[in-house]
């Protein structure tokens, strides 16, 4: 009975885990440029259906590296032809735009795909269970969790021990003395389009083996992904971190006692009460732009 508490609550994390990777991305994207994309969650899906396209010549674990680079490249195409045109704007234009893109990228998975769910299977290295004890846990599931923590490890120290990652917080928190500096944020603004987008691809293939392959998956996780930035505080990445793990313990611990079918309420309670107290998330920084 422990071991199976215990696994539902580690299933909560795993929620949480991917949407760890998508919310981190809306929160780069957002705190550096200001955009609200809403076409992550597209992104994600063409990141689970490149993985179902390109896994039958280079595998699984080729497609895991190689999809994640293709959809950062469509990101960073994105941002040069789309986003660049919005960033001193209102922000309620690019998010009019990016909702807009989403419905465009649905339809076009629905044209090119067809609108039937499609599967996609896991390597045979990582089927089956893992024993501790009396404790038994998907070996899929525990790789899953593990990449995701590697990634997130990357990621802080790209934006924290790195040149790049100096001038991405800089241009952050002061664009205007980083312009003076004689530094332009524009090839930055691209390269971190294409980093949280890739996040986004990422997670789609990771996902691909244990969810429905379906073009309208995007628009399904999305909004947790934004829960999960709204709770954490926009611009925030420990803030999305702590968020991300609060949501995944609720969702699994409801689920653990039996009461999954509260399980997606209580996270919408969650932010609603983070936001009553804390209406900035529980690290978000004040947004000039916005007050």
């Amino acid at each position: 009975m422990l071991g199976l508490f215990v696994a539902q609550v580690l299933n909560g994390l795993l929620d949480g885990t991917y949407y760890l990777l998508i919310a981190l991305g809306l929160s780069l994207i957002f705190s550096l440029g200001g955009i609200i994309n809403l076409a992550h969650g597209a992104f994600f899906a063409i990141g689970a259906y490149l993985a179902i396209t390109i896994a039958p010549f280079a595998g699984f674990f080729g497609a895991l590296v190689l999809v994640p680079l293709l959809v950062a490249g469509l990101g960073m195409a994105t941002e040069r032809t789309l986003f660049t045109r919005f960033y001193r704007a209102d922000p309620l234009y690019s998010l009019l735009l990016t909702f807009g893109l989403a419905m465009v990228i649905e339809q076009g998975l629905r044209w090119i795909f067809g609108a039937s769910p499609q599967s996609f299977n896991m390597p045979e290295i990582l089927r089956g269970q893992v024993f501790f004890g009396d404790f038994i846990y998907s070996r899929y599931r525990i790789f899953l969790i593990v990449v995701a923590v590697v990634t997130v490890g990357a990621l802080w120290v790209l934006l924290n021990r790195t040149a790049f990652g100096r001038i991405v917080r800089a241009g952050v928190q002061n664009p205007e003395i980083v312009g003076a500096l004689g530094i332009s944020l524009r090839p930055y603004l691209s390269v971190v389009a294409g980093i949280g987008i890739g996040l986004a691809g990422l997670a789609g293939v990771l996902l691909a083996p244990i969810y429905t392959i379906h073009p309208a998956m995007g628009a399904e996780i999305i909004t947790l992904a934004f829960v999960v930035v709204v709770i954490g505080g926009l611009g925030s990445f420990w803030g999305v971190i702590i968020a991300a793990v609060l949501v995944g313990l609720t969702k699994g611990l409801l689920v653990a006692v039996g009461l999954s079918s509260w399980s997606t309420a209580a996270i919408y309670l969650l932010m609603f009460v983070v936001l009553m107290l804390r209406p900035r998330g529980l690290l978000g920084e004040r947004i000039l732009r916005f007050e």
